[in-house]
């Protein structure tokens, strides 16, 4: 398995999980390309770096066409910036649903809007998404956050069927609860040892970008620890 010389675009690259992905494909040799709301978006000095609104399309065309400038080319795009938040329910959370759907999907499809073309020019490429294990299920109080995961889950297979036979692989990974400093302190008594390390869950998101899983495409890949 070998994820060297890629070129690598990593959204929501300044949060806990974006930092870990950044980490996990630097040290298997990628050139990674970040790309954060944030002005500090993680990563070395040696890292491509743009602040870009990722629900703004033009702004994420613009930077699409800043990094093709430079790298020629995106190997893998990974998907990682979005949102989460519950405790609505449906009949009460219409402007919740618009946010989680801003967060989780409209990002992702201004993304692939901007770096599809080029990877169908190129050959092919990799491309992995941010789906979540309890979007198999509705749940009280989670409905906004809930369809906009299977929003992803669903566009990820459609997307899957769509590129396979141009060569490119998109993937999404299913997480449970992530072990981040935000999720800790909302949760302060629960048991963080139970939940995905975010060094765990870019492990997976790192083998989904090599050519070891060059034959998964359309896939939702549970990454749950213990929980």
């Amino acid at each position: 398995m070998s994820n060297s010389r890629q070129v690598v675009v990593v959204t929501g690259a300044a949060g806990a999980l974006g930092r870990a992905v950044v980490e996990a494909f630097d040290k298997a040799g990628a050139d990674c390309v970040l790309w954060d709301h944030h002005k500090d978006a993680g990563g070395s000095g040696t890292h491509m770096t743009l602040v870009v609104d990722l629900l703004d399309a033009k702004a994420v065309d613009t930077a699409a066409k800043q990094v093709l400038a430079a790298k020629r080319r995106v190997d893998v795009l990974c998907n990682i910036a979005g949102g989460f938040a519950s405790g609505l329910e449906v009949h009460e959370s219409r402007a919740l649903f618009d946010r989680m759907m801003d967060l989780n999907v409209r990002t992702m499809l201004n993304t692939v809007e901007a770096l599809v073309p080029s990877m169908i020019a190129a050959g092919g490429g990799k491309i992995i998404n941010v789906g979540a294990s309890r979007a198999s299920a509705g749940s009280a109080g989670n409905g906004p956050y809930i369809a906009s995961k299977s929003a992803v889950i669903r566009l990820t297979e459609s997307m899957g069927a769509e590129l396979r036979a141009k060569n490119i692989n998109v993937n999404c990974v299913l997480p449970s609860i992530i072990d981040t400093p935000a999720n800790r302190a909302d949760m302060p008594k629960a048991d963080p040892a139970r939940w995905v390390a975010p060094a765990a869950l870019a492990d997976v998101i790192l083998f989904l970008a090599s050519p070891a899983a060059r034959a998964i495409n359309g896939a939702s890949i549970p990454v749950t620890g213990l929980s």
